[in-house]
């Protein structure tokens, strides 16, 4: 039987190939570097002209390039992504193991192992959150048990590079997810969150705990109505032996509004370790016998911090021993410390634009970090030599914050637009359109990190100020879209229902009763009708 070969590098196991929801995972090998790996091709969906949606593929290369910037055991290393004819493929580290769908089709999961799996995920989950990156379809076929007892996340940035809302948070309205496991917010308004992970990892656990999903209807439909309406059955009343605090923890994290939900994962991780301290062994599934290399290195690392002296706060400071000089003596100090370009001393205004052209021609090609770093690099010595008003250096500023958005590093965009906000507001007045664009992509960040709150208010006021300064009423009417569904994703459905009621009138006046905007308002309002 031929092998088929991609890319002229990727062989396949003509014996592999895996169904999926969103295309199809293959087994083989990469012939370069003589390795096993595993393709998920994704399907591209077609434009109503017959032509590839290129807009999807765009962002399939950058949530691509972001899920590889994720370092952490538990998420496989993604090696490669590339087009093949009109099919979109994502070559991953090849990983061994029982996906937890297949563990729960097989066996009752031992309370602290579920515990034990969360755990795991959490610490995943918080390594993405800090880097921006929301899962959006946690699932039991998305995560692997493996021999060793560690656990993989699988598919991180699939499904947001499917999504309009990855690249686009003004496009919110649009689910992605599986329903038997999405959040309500993520259901109802196309609103995700590290928080909406936290809801569908609650979800995850709780099936693990009593062996069903219980949101689960006879449609995907009535599975999304029943995350929106229902409220989750208490665990002990299904399984006796789950401890009532994992209960809780259960419970908690299937909080309707994602405001009530647990701050972080870290929080869940912390709350979860108390049940899977002792784990039993698991035979089938997890090799409790063999000396596996990944528990000897996570054995000894867990010990950090953990002395003692350390648990008594009597820890002391590691000091070099007499045998080992702190620093060779023969080193020039200069030679330990790396060149940095960034230092004043160093800068040339002739290096803004060679880092802007730099930084265009990554743009173009999409490598937005690589961009984004570049221009960071030049940014402090620039305003250092030429001072912070002056508008090259300005200007720099805004093509960096601009660079962070598009590599989806939110949490370093913030305080880039405030800091912009701040001065601009000063130099060109509070209506200057630049300010009211700068403003808007701060609250953007907000709600994209799942501080929805602060992003709300911030939105809120800047409508105000919108409508004061005579802004063109095609913005106004799109904030006022944004703030409703952004209001309904927070779980706060009687303002939303005020908000996007008000809207409807405005929008089909503007646009008619036939467009996109129209129609899904109407859609959201009779849902919210449909709760009462």
């Amino acid at each position: 039987m031929s092998r088929r070969i991609i890319d002229d590098r990727y062989e396949l196991d003509p014996l592999s190939r895996r169904g999926g929801g969103m295309g199809e995972v293959w087994f083989g090998y990469d012939k370069r570097l003589d390795r096993r790996i595993a393709i998920k091709f994704i399907r591209v969906d077609r434009l109503p002209d017959g032509k590839p949606d290129r807009e999807l593929t765009q962002r399939f290369v950058r949530e691509s390039r972001i899920t590889a910037r994720l370092e952490h055991p538990g998420v496989p290393a993604v090696y490669d992504c590339g087009t093949h004819g009109e099919e979109l493929y994502l070559v991953m580290q090849l990983i061994n193991g029982c996906p937890i769908a297949t563990l729960l089709d097989e066996t009752e999961i031992p309370v602290a192992w579920a515990a034990a799996i969360a755990a795991q995920v959490c610490s995943v989950l918080t390594v993405a959150h800090d880097n921006s990156l929301v899962h959006r379809d946690l699932k039991p076929s998305n995560l692997m048990l493996s021999p060793d007892g560690t656990v993989k996340v699988l598919d991180f940035g699939i499904a947001a590079a499917l999504s309009p809302t990855a690249t686009r948070l003004t496009q919110t309205g649009v689910m992605v997810g599986t329903p038997e496991y999405v959040a309500p917010e993520q259901a109802m308004a196309g609103s995700t969150s590290p928080q909406s992970d936290l809801y569908a990892l609650g979800v995850v656990l709780d099936e693990m705990l009593s062996g069903e999903n219980q949101f689960c209807g006879a449609t995907p439909l009535a599975s999304v109505q029943n995350h929106v309406a229902r409220a989750p059955r208490p665990l002990r009343r299904r399984r006796r032996d789950v401890p009532e605090g994992l209960e809780r923890l259960v419970l908690w994290l299937l909080e309707k509004s994602p405001d009530n939900r647990p701050a972080s994962a870290t929080v869940v991780y912390e709350r979860l370790l108390d049940f899977c301290r002792d784990l039993p062994s698991f035979p089938g599934y997890v090799d409790a016998v063999a000396r596996h290399p990944v528990r000897m290195y996570a054995g000894v690392v867990g010990r950090i911090g953990a002395s003692p002296k350390a648990e008594t706060g009597r820890a002391e400071p590691v000091r070099a021993t007499s045998d080992l000089p702190a620093a060779a003596p023969d080193v020039p100090a200069a030679a330990t410390e790396p060149l940095r370009p960034s230092d004043p001393e160093r800068f040339r205004p002739s290096d803004i634009e060679m880092a802007r052209m730099d930084a265009r021609e990554l743009k173009a090609e999409t490598r937005f970090t690589q961009a984004a770093e570049l221009l960071a690099r030049v940014v402090e010595p620039a305003a250092h030599e030429l001072g912070a008003d002056n508008p090259d250096v300005i200007s720099l500023r805004l093509e960096l914050a601009d660079m962070l958005f598009l590599a989806g590093d939110y949490r370093r965009a913030v305080p880039e637009f405030a800091g912009l906000v701040a001065q601009l507001t000063r130099r060109d007045g509070p209506d200057d359109d630049l300010v009211l664009r700068l403003r808007l992509m701060e609250a953007n960040c907000h709600a994209a990190v799942g501080e929805v709150t602060i992003a709300l208010a911030q939105l809120n006021r800047l409508l105000e100020d919108e409508k004061r300064f005579g802004v063109d009423e095609d913005r106004v009417l799109e904030l006022r879209r944004q703030i409703g569904l952004l209001e309904l994703g927070a779980g706060d459905q009687i303002r939303a229902r005020r908000t996007l009621t008000d809207l409807l009138p405005d929008l089909k006046r503007e646009y008619g009763g036939s467009h996109p905007n129209v129609l899904k308002i109407v859609e959201v309002l009779g849902s919210l009708d449909g709760e009462r």
